[in-house]
């Protein structure tokens, strides 16, 4: 029986960690995150599956410290898999593990490799990703791959749904390539870096709208921003406001319009730089309200955004 030290957290640590332990894989320990009170938890707790398993759980706030390195370098892994683990494991962590280490990262690498990697992808208007599971180094996302995964990401995908996806598709990359990597013959092929990039974390503030943008490119940060992420944000009328879901219409604006909202016919519309969004659902000042309740306080004129 092989045995294995999991880093884990958020439903693909969850999910992956099930994966482990369905083929019979010997998790000595769980190193995860203490859930951030200031964090939207929305996804499934690796500590309470681990527990549930009697599997023993640490949440150091850095794995890389001598006296952790030396606890789990005295359970003499076979593996490291680190599943959606948020801090790089350096050298003397990579180098117990008797099989190496290995990462499940959420895209086709090299591409997108870094930080949020599906929210980058629904931002730049990818119609694929998925999930790749690779052997890690000190640098990130850079290792030797053993098994991919892809998802489509359709048109009008949020973040959330597009996660999901790629969720599932760890779950099969990990659980097809599981029984080779086990007895050491499963196939690993060298990255490409050329053909990616690396990109980094994104804050709130990275939700602002351009409106100079086309209607394309605002529909595909609404929607790889959109809850349970922070949205996509603007001012309208002097207070904040939230687009929450949009969809790409078919309309044009005079060449001359300033980006600006409106509701006409029970529905509301923003202006691009080219081209006019039908925006779904929104948020004015902190409430959610429809088109009809916005027409009702305010009318029908054309509101231009506070940019």
């Amino acid at each position: 029986m092989s045995r294995a030290v999991v880093f884990a957290y958020h439903n693909v640590g969850y999910r992956c960690l099930n994966v482990l332990l369905a083929h019979g894989v010997d998790v000595a320990l769980v190193v995860t995150h203490r859930d951030n009170p200031n964090e939207n938890i929305w996804f499934d707790s690796v500590q309470k599956l681990a527990e549930l398993h009697g599997i023993p759980v640490i949440t150091p706030d850095n794995p890389n410290v001598p006296e952790v390195v030396g606890q789990i370098a005295a359970l003499q892994p076979d593996f490291f898999f680190s599943f959606y683990y948020r801090e790089m494991l350096k050298a003397p962590l990579l180098a117990i593990p008797k099989q190496g280490a290995l990462n499940m990262h959420g895209s086709l690498l090299p591409k997108y490799r870094g930080r949020v990697p599906v929210n980058w992808a629904i931002i730049r208007g990818e119609t694929e990703t998925g999930a790749t599971l690779h052997y890690m180094t000190e640098k990130p996302d850079n290792g030797d791959i053993v098994a991919q995964q892809a998802v489509p990401i359709l048109p009008d995908d949020t973040a959330h749904e597009v996660f999901q996806k790629v969720t599932v598709a760890a779950e099969i990359a990990l659980n097809d390539v599981l029984p080779a990597l086990l007895t050491g013959k499963a196939q690993a092929v060298k990255q490409d870096l050329s053909k990616g990039a690396y990109f980094g974390g994104r804050r709130p503030e990275d939700g602002v709208i351009d409106w100079s943008q086309s209607a394309q490119q605002i529909h595909n940060l609404v929607r790889a921003v959109a809850p349970p992420y922070p949205g996509a944000t603007t001012k309208l009328l002097g207070k904040p406001m939230r687009i929450l879901q949009t969809l790409v219409t078919k309309c044009t604006a005079a060449g001359e319009e300033q980006p600006a909202f409106y509701v006409k016919e029970g529905k509301a519309y923003a202006i691009c730089g080219s081209g006019v969004l039908r925006v779904v659902r929104f948020e004015l000042d902190g409430v959610e309200m429809s088109a009809v309740e916005f027409a009702a306080e305010h009318g029908n004129a054309r509101f231009e955004f506070n940019c």
